[in-house]
């Protein structure tokens, strides 16, 4: 079996040096980009499993490269950038992103990082029923379109149910309210805050031991929610 491929996409040098021993360290194959065109090339040459990008290239936007590498791949896009507005990581995620780092970041975080967002990419990519998903004491079987907590049934609405299953879906990774919206209500209520915000109040009430420090649904300020990992 051959090692997962990740393609670092950087203008940086000391990027690439620092991160390659340390990503071959954990059985990865590491390609180096520095350019938007030379990314693209590679996706075909190289297929890397996994993408880690840097948003300042010469030659073109990364927001418009990650909409472009979306196109062409499905391998999950973690952003690495010293852009640290909501604006930015807002723009990179709705772009296609799977995940954003801002920099300086530990080794150790990225490695979860992409952990997780393979994890995610062998879910989807599972040809087999759905398994139900256990998060801590929280078990969502997707076929009954049901919800236990810690063995007792949580009576959601379709709605809720609808809403829990794509932040679950996207388990460890940022998903921006603009995505919530569009994927649980429609395009046309995209820019609805106020609904999203009660309605994951709601779904805090149900599931959330205690709601007003959540341990599953966490807010990312300004940009959207992420659900957490709970081993």
């Amino acid at each position: 079996m051959r090692n997962m491929r990740v393609l670092i996409v950087d203008d940086e040098p000391a990027i690439a040096r620092a991160l390659r021993p340390a990503l071959k360290g954990h059985d990865f194959d590491a390609s180096t980009a520095s350019t938007g065109a030379d990314a693209l090339a590679q996706l075909s040459s190289f297929e890397p499993d996994i993408i880690l990008l840097d948003l300042g290239l010469p030659d073109t936007d990364g927001i418009e490269l990650t909409g472009e590498i979306r196109k062409l791949t499905m391998a999950p896009i973690i952003v690495l950038s010293v852009r640290g507005a909501d604006k930015d990581k807002i723009a990179a995620l709705d772009s296609g992103a799977d995940d954003y780092l801002t920099k300086p970041f530990s080794i150790g975080e990225l490695l979860a990082r992409i952990r997780v967002a393979l994890r995610h990419r062998d879910s989807i990519e599972s040809s087999t029923p759905p398994e139900p998903i256990i998060i801590g004491d929280l078990v969502l079987d997707l076929v009954r379109h049901t919800v236990t907590l810690r063995g007792e049934l949580i009576r959601l609405s379709p709605t809720e149910f609808n809403l829990l299953e794509t932040l679950v879906r996207n388990t460890g990774k940022v998903t921006t309210h603009r995505t919530l919206l569009h994927k649980v209500w429609g395009p046309e209520y995209a820019g609805d805050t106020q609904l999203l915000r009660v309605y994951i109040s709601q779904l805090r009430g149900k599931i959330e031991e205690r709601p007003e420090r959540p341990t599953y649904i966490v807010t990312e300020p300004g940009i959207g929610y992420r659900f957490r990992e709970i081993d």
